[in-house]
């Protein structure tokens, strides 16, 4: 397995695992999603705290995959505020219904490392024009 593999076999546990805290299944009828996020944060205090795991889970393996600080940040405010705001009592369960924070973090992720890529593939390919790099360690 090359890297590129690596990280898409990652990212595709992360989606796997965002979807099933915020997105399991939805209300018929409408655009919203539940969770096993939304069904933990029924139980007060242990609930939330539980669904707040694998978010926590989530932002390692996103600084693991080299994720940017500004990235990072974007997820564990989310993480923070979806904790924070679903441990109120009712209005919490409303608003991790509709935030779903999970899911924003991971497509926070995944448009970062996009992004990081293609900054990384236009520097390779101006080098290779200019001549700056060394042609041994070029993939391409």
């Amino acid at each position: 397995m090359n890297i590129e593999q690596d990280i898409n076999h990652e990212l595709s546990r992360l989606r796997k695992i965002a979807w099933r805290m915020d997105a399991l299944f939805y209300i018929p009828g409408t655009n919203i999603s539940i969770g096993l996020d939304n069904i933990l944060g029924l139980v007060p205090v242990i609930g939330d705290i539980a669904a707040l795991a694998p978010s926590v889970w989530m932002i390692k393996q996103a600084h693991r995959l080299g994720a940017t600080p500004g990235a990072l940040a974007y997820m564990s405010f989310n993480t923070l505020l979806d904790f924070a705001i679903g441990s109120i009592p009712l209005v919490g369960d409303i608003f991790d219904a509709l935030y779903n924070a999970n899911i924003r973090n991971y497509r926070a992720l995944e448009r970062n490392l996009n992004e990081k890529a293609a900054r990384a593939k236009t520097v390779r390919t101006a080098q290779k024009d200019l001549g700056w790099a060394n042609p041994n360690l070029l993939s391409d």
